[in-house]
């Protein structure tokens, strides 16, 4: 990857155009915040014995069972009915957050692992601030002047 003073040819500009980058992130973690608070996806199942509503985390919030459908299936089937709109209102719910973050995502940012909560948080924010600080010396190990090997074998 080509540092930012590299492209930018003298570090004053570098920073701006970092900064902006940096603000830009915000304003889409911003929206990402107002899904998450705002945003609901309902799916119903594919025999339509029963509905799911989601919260824009993509959390199970509602779960509502239209007529006795449900009572007649055998149990492995009604398992497997609910795993399956499970995944699907999960996925549905995740791609509207996807659409607040845009496509044009930061290389080495996991937008699915932010999403699912199994992103490493040190790995988001190196991905985010790394690039600023490519060529600075000392500071290209990540933000704490340490790889995550390091990191691990200290602590």
């Amino acid at each position: 990857m080509t540092s930012w003073i590299d492209k930018f040819g003298n570090p004053d500009q570098a920073i701006e155009e970092a900064m902006a980058d940096l603000e830009r992130e915000k304003r889409k973690l911003q929206e990402v915040g107002k899904v998450w608070e705002e945003a609901s996806t309902t799916v119903r199942a594919k025999d339509n014995s029963f509905a799911m509503t989601f919260d824009g985390r993509g959390e199970l919030s509602d779960l509502t069972f239209n007529g006795n459908k449900y009572r007649t299936l055998p149990p492995a089937q009604l398992a497997h009915l609910i795993m399956e709109t499970l995944r699907q209102g999960r996925t549905q719910a995740m791609e509207k957050v996807q659409k607040a973050m845009g496509t044009d995502g930061r290389p080495g940012l996991d937008y699915a692992g932010m999403l699912n909560g199994k992103a490493d948080p040190m790995e988001i924010l190196n991905s985010l601030i790394g690039p600023m600080l490519e060529g600075v010396d000392g500071l290209d190990d990540g933000v704490t002047g340490k790889n995550e090997k390091e990191l691990r074998k200290d602590g």
